[in-house]
């Protein structure tokens, strides 16, 4: 990734480049925003757009092509909060993910990596934000000097992404349109974490916060703000953070860089996005992105949306659908004039079992960190019996491991210890002394107790259920009897936490596609999200928690940091295709299937949307990287599905 163009001749080049195209290029005024610009409250289309804006090649990608702008389509969502996913649809980041998961520039002109430690960074001149202010280097700089090395305001201190080695960046201001992020090490996480569905903001709009800082606001007129603010704490610090949610996409006066806007403040049923005047995107044909002039998302209980999209009052919906909806949402499909398309998952498994290495049992810590325990259970899962009961037989078996669409996958992986073979795992249960049996034939501990393990849940599908039912019976083949125990979210997260759980279910890997160029800390002792080893992870991201003890984990831990220090691709696949070997052998995740189909239901007429796809929130974004901005009714095909329709 490394760049040796200065950013003086890299945008002469791009200028360069664009020139033919850019004077053929004839910039087309959207009848939404022609009143506006006509009366003289809006500049015109040339006067809104960067120097140079981002030339979309829609017309280059299969089954894309230029459209037209206008129209409006409707989203459900299952609670107010979720207004979010407009930022992770709408996509619009610094650098990221395009279709074939490789990152570009957005937001950014351009990037420059040297020695893949100083990144310098370059905006597009005369981009604005949303309500027409100049996005300039100054919004990096506020954001840096006034936000995150503010000590109220950041009372943790910056962001992880901006660490290396507890170090934080050097920041520099190079000119108007121009910053600089140096570390003394590599930081293979920097242009990850601004391509994220949740991307780390290192940019603020500085002209609308200034108004709620101490520093650029006389302390009267500040406390006069922070009286009249419905904040729980009457501090300025609260304020600034109320005003500062560009991630949670609730405040229609925060100014903002996204493809739509929102103009409808919380709390609401119904929420409206329009178009961002401002959009630094522009078709082939001369068009401002995004082609839709509306986005409304209408909230309802996350249990209904599938009945709701099945009722036809959702114009694009993947969110809350599962594939147990599939046959209510195809008969209604020709009704409601959708389609209901199948996308895949890309998660390492649908369901995964996460044996807690950190119990605070000793006799259960202990047996779980034997990994031959570990291993009998994963050769008692049936997973083709849950393929072909819960799946139809659509889904691919095999461990909790990397997909075939990632460039970095070996169906060893995905094969090892994954076979159903009960007598091999009850062979192995004997050979760790596990002999003895109740009268149930449940296998008796060391201590006496029975082999019992209560696997806790967030309870949040009947699929779970299911799928949990079926390994109950595999695994009673083997001796030994599972509970499922639902709580809420944050309660399975504690008692996995406090070493109370002895297994959790849960996903499998996030991102079960990378590539080499993507982190593979998912497979290593990183955060104390990660179920199977929580103390470790915790320890890894604070100094707390507990030193990992067991071998494979303090290899899996060495190998994630020699990746974050490699400057060449062939060095990362490498320790890669290590942490793979030793994640897949040791068996630190029990997986079930991969690859289930994912419904989406799409309105007919409108257009740009992939008919196959993948769907996860890593890396993504849902239906972030297929850039929602492109999407666009087709009048033509409107008019034909209401003429077989009958006027309907």
């Amino acid at each position: 990734m490394s760049r040796t163009l200065t950013v003086a001749s890299t945008i002469a080049l791009w200028l360069l480049s664009l020139s033919g195209q850019s004077a053929a290029l004839e910039l087309k005024e959207t009848a939404y925003l022609a009143a506006q610009v006509a009366a003289g409250t809006l500049p015109p289309i040339h006067q809104r757009l960067p120097q140079i804006p981002y030339q979309d090649p829609l017309d280059q990608w299969p089954q894309l092509q230029p459209g037209k702008p206008g129209g409006s389509i409707s989203l459900l969502m299952g609670k107010a909060k979720d207004v979010r996913q407009m930022v992770v649809y709408g996509y619009a980041r610094l650098v990221g993910f395009n279709q074939s998961l490789e990152l570009e520039a957005d937001l950014l002109l351009n990037y420059e990596v040297q020695e893949g430690r100083i990144f310098t960074l370059s905006l597009r001149p005369g981009h604005r934000w949303s309500d027409g202010h100049p996005f300039t280097s100054e919004d990096f700089r506020y954001y840096w000097d006034d936000v995150i090395n503010n000590p109220e305001l950041y009372s943790f201190g910056p962001p992880r992404a901006l660490l290396v080695e507890g170090k934080l960046a050097r920041f520099e201001v190079i000119d108007a349109v121009t910053v600089r992020y140096s570390w003394d090490q590599p930081n293979p996480d920097f242009l990850l974490s601004l391509a994220g569905p949740s991307p780390l903001y290192i940019y603020r709009p500085a002209h609308f916060l200034k108004q709620f800082h101490p520093r650029f606001t006389d302390p009267e007129t500040l406390q006069g703000r922070v009286a009249l603010a419905k904040t729980k704490n009457k501090t300025w610090t609260s304020l600034h953070q109320r005003n500062d949610h560009q991630y949670k996409f609730d405040n229609p006066e925060l100014p903002t860089l996204q493809p739509w806007v929102p103009v409808t403040a919380a709390p609401a049923e119904r929420f409206n996005f329009v178009r961002n005047p401002y959009y630094h995107r522009v078709d082939p044909q001369g068009y401002q992105l995004p082609y839709l002039d509306q986005v409304i998302i209408n909230v309802a209980s996350s249990r209904l949306v599938p009945a709701k999209t099945g009722s036809g009052e959702s114009d694009l919906q993947g969110r809350y659908l599962s594939m147990s909806h599939y046959t209510f949402l195809h008969q209604g499909a020709e009704r409601n004039n959708v389609d209901v398309r199948l996308w895949r998952t890309t998660r390492g498994s649908q369901l995964a079992l996460y044996p807690n290495l950190n119990a605070s049992d000793p006799v259960w810590r202990a047996l779980f960190q034997q990994v031959d325990f570990r291993r009998a259970l994963s050769l008692a899962v049936n997973r083709h019996e849950i393929n072909q009961v819960i799946y139809f037989g659509l889904a691919l078996e095999g461990a909790d491991s990397l997909l075939p669409e990632s460039p970095l996958y070996q169906p060893q992986y995905r094969n090892r210890w994954a076979s159903y073979d009960p007598d091999e795992a009850n062979r192995m249960l004997d050979a760790l002394g596990l002999t003895r049996r109740d009268s149930r034939g449940v296998r008796l501990l060391a201590d006496g107790r029975p082999l019992e393990i209560i696997i806790q849940s967030a309870g949040e599908s009947t699929e779970e259920t299911d799928i949990l039912e079926l390994i109950h019976d595999s695994w009673m083949e083997i001796g030994l009897k599972i509970h499922t125990k639902p709580t809420a979210r944050e309660v399975f997260r504690n008692r996995v936490f406090s070493g109370d759980a002895l297994m959790s279910v849960w996903t499998g890997l996030p991102n079960a596609i990378p590539s080499a160029s993507m982190s593979p800390a998912q497979l290593a002792p990183t955060s104390q999200q990660q179920l199977q080893w929580s103390q470790w992870g915790k320890h890894y991201e604070t100094g707390h928690g507990e030193v990992p003890d067991l071998a494979a984990a303090q290899q899996l831990l060495a190998l994630n940091n020699q990746w974050r220090v490699a400057t060449e691709p062939s060095q990362r696949q490498a320790t890669w295709q290590q942490m793979l070997d030793i994640y897949s052998d040791n068996v630190f995740s029990i997986g079930t299937v991969a690859r289930v189909l994912q419904p989406i239901v799409i309105r007919r007429n409108l257009r740009n949307l992939p008919t196959e796809g993948l769907w996860n929130w890593e890396p993504n974004a849902y239906f972030g990287v297929y850039r929602l901005d492109r999407l666009w009714l087709d009048d033509n095909a409107a008019s034909a599905t209401t003429l077989t329709q009958g006027g309907n």
